[in-house]
């Protein structure tokens, strides 16, 4: 492992950076919006601004990139992104934020896919693995940690949102001075939409529900913590916990994935997720329920999303993949972008505490279809699924498209090794 992180390690750390600048700046939005007034309607569309940012990006970025390379697609979208943070403070209108938070989500996207190239260029077939499992759990600790840098500033003033556009500013030098190759960023045509669901319901409706899980719970949950009075501290903790979860149930989910009917394990961490979600609803006020709460409900969602992209390629050749890649996280970013309109119409018109409530019930839709879609279908032998990959739902196509490659790779190498046993056998036998 640490032979490959050696040849990876700048860029790890260029990721780093940028987690840390974003994770700060998805948290202030909801911190300072709440001491502006805003409305959790209001922010539920400046939430949803930055997923619609996201999913245009996906897809317009290699076109970008192949007209005038990584190198300046990667610069002038850093220097959009750090910009833009700055400028948060200075307009505070709904609208403002709205047009700011297209901005990022459009450049955050473009940043993901030119890193992503640059590190699956760097991958070989024996290391891409351990390089994308490296890369998410790089992201994930950038997120967790920005949650402490916010402690260190008042959200009221400026100095959170500069200091998040230093560090997304000084990122891109570790990347930029050592990714001296150029890649090919060559990301497939999405598949349609109803081809998609032909081919795999169960993981096309699936995926759509949780991006909208996952947007309400990255992008609401700050909100729902200052509509209900919780301290800046204890805002920064709650965010924390979500991600802390992912880290922590991603390799037992994984394993249990390569090893039993995904539909059921589907449906656990789903019912796990929204009884979660119940409790944190009947929390109330009470803050370590509410980080338990937020932490197992966190810890499902980030393995659903890979767990998803694996059922899917069960029921897929390999050269359908790429594209059903591209489709699946066209459908997340469709669910991101609905989820917290929904989630910020409920809070605004019921009460704060409908943020768990909207959470639950989609985390409940999710376990009975899978449950119904049990009925529909028999399972896939588990010694033909294709193996389980780490990929986090701020993937770009690239990485999704390079972990679906992976694992065609890993399940056949799997099968030719059972195969070679097998036969050694019988000629031992024999003898």
């Amino acid at each position: 492992m640490f032979q490959v992180l050696s040849g990876i390690w700048a860029l790890l750390i260029g990721v780093v950076l940028i987690m840390l600048g974003n994770g700060m700046h998805f948290t202030l939005i909801g911190l300072r919006g709440g001491i502006e007034g805003f409305s959790a309607t209001e922010l539920a569309i400046v939430t949803s601004g930055y997923f619609m940012g996201f999913l245009s990006g996906a897809r317009y970025t290699p076109k970008l990139i192949r007209n005038v390379g990584h190198v300046r697609v990667f610069a002038a979208l850093g220097s959009f992104m750090s910009a833009g943070l700055i400028t948060f403070p200075l307009v505070t209108e709904p609208w403002a934020w709205t047009i700011l938070r297209l901005l990022v989500g459009f450049c955050m996207s473009g940043i993901y896919v030119t890193a992503e190239s640059w590190l699956n260029d760097a991958a070989t077939n024996e290391t891409r693995g351990k390089v994308l499992s490296a890369y998410m759990i790089a992201q994930t600790l950038g997120i967790i940690g920005a949650q402490w840098l916010l402690t260190l500033g008042d959200a009221a003033t400026s100095v959170l949102f500069i200091g998040a556009s230093i560090l997304v500013s000084i990122s891109f030098a570790p990347i930029l001075l050592t990714a001296s190759r150029t890649p090919t960023t060559d990301v497939a045509r999405p598949m349609p939409l109803r081809d998609l669901f032909s081919g795999s319901p169960l993981g096309t409706v699936g995926i759509f529900l949780l991006g909208s899980v996952y947007a309400t719970q990255s992008g609401m949950g700050a909100v729902f913590g200052t509509k209900i009075d919780l301290t800046a501290s204890q805002i920064a903790l709650f965010i924390a916990m979500l991600f802390a979860g992912a880290l922590v149930f991603q390799y037992p989910v994984g394993w249990l994935s390569d090893r039993m009917d995904r539909r059921w394990l589907i449906f656990g961490t789903s019912a796990i997720g929204a009884a979660s979600c119940l409790l944190g609803w009947m929390a109330g006020d009470g803050l370590w329920p509410l980080m338990a709460a937020a932490f197992f409900a966190g810890g499902m969602t980030t393995p659903l999303y890979a767990l998803f992209l694996a059922y899917t390629n069960d029921f897929l050749s390999s050269e359908d993949m790429p594209a059903a890649s591209g489709g699946l996280v066209f459908t997340f970013g469709i669910g991101a972008i609905v989820g917290p309109l929904v989630t910020g119409w409920a809070m605004q018109g019921v009460s704060p505490f409908a943020f768990w409530l909207v959470l639950s019930a989609t985390f409940a839709a999710i376990a009975l279809y899978a449950l119904y879609r049990m009925t529909q279908r028999s399972a896939v032998p588990v010694s033909q699924t294709e193996s389980y990959v780490v990929v986090v739902p701020t993937a770009s196509p690239v990485a999704v498209e390079a972990a679906g490659t992976w694992a065609v790779e890993q399940a056949e190498a799997e099968r030719e090794s059972e195969g070679e046993g097998d036969a050694e056998k019988e000629r031992v036998a024999e003898a």
